[in-house]
């Protein structure tokens, strides 16, 4: 069973930078190799939403209102993924969750907020 644990919330200004991360825990690095790996969001009052995927075989697809500006990735060896997040806007004020989905299941973090306020 794979558990995903969210980092790297937190407050910044509009126009600013965050890099979220998520590990996931009780997986063995063949286990996440083969994982896709993928954000989403969930602002207040809505539902939750894709943000990025990244695919077992490398392939990463965005959301059309993060294109250019969020980019995923990840490190087999540290068996975590990566969200690289700039010029961030207001409306990405949100908690951001990891998925990680296999063979094995689809798996949620508990989620890190990220605020977007000057």
């Amino acid at each position: 069973q794979v558990q995903p644990v969210e980092s790297g919330g937190g407050l910044v200004q509009p126009g600013g930078s965050l890099r979220l991360s998520c590990l996931a825990s009780r997986s063995i690095t063949s286990v996440f190799r083969a994982l896709d790996m993928g954000w989403y969001r969930q602002a207040p009052g809505k539902q939750r939403e894709f943000v990025a995927l990244l695919t077992a075989g490398g392939i990463a697809t965005y959301a059309d209102s993060v294109k250019g500006r969020f980019t995923i990735s990840k490190d087999n060896a540290k068996k975590t993924v990566y969200l690289q997040m700039v010029s961030l806007k207001p409306e990405d004020t949100a908690v951001y969750f990891c998925n990680a989905q296999g063979s094995y299941g689809s798996f949620w973090g508990q989620g890190t907020q990220v605020t977007v306020s000057s």
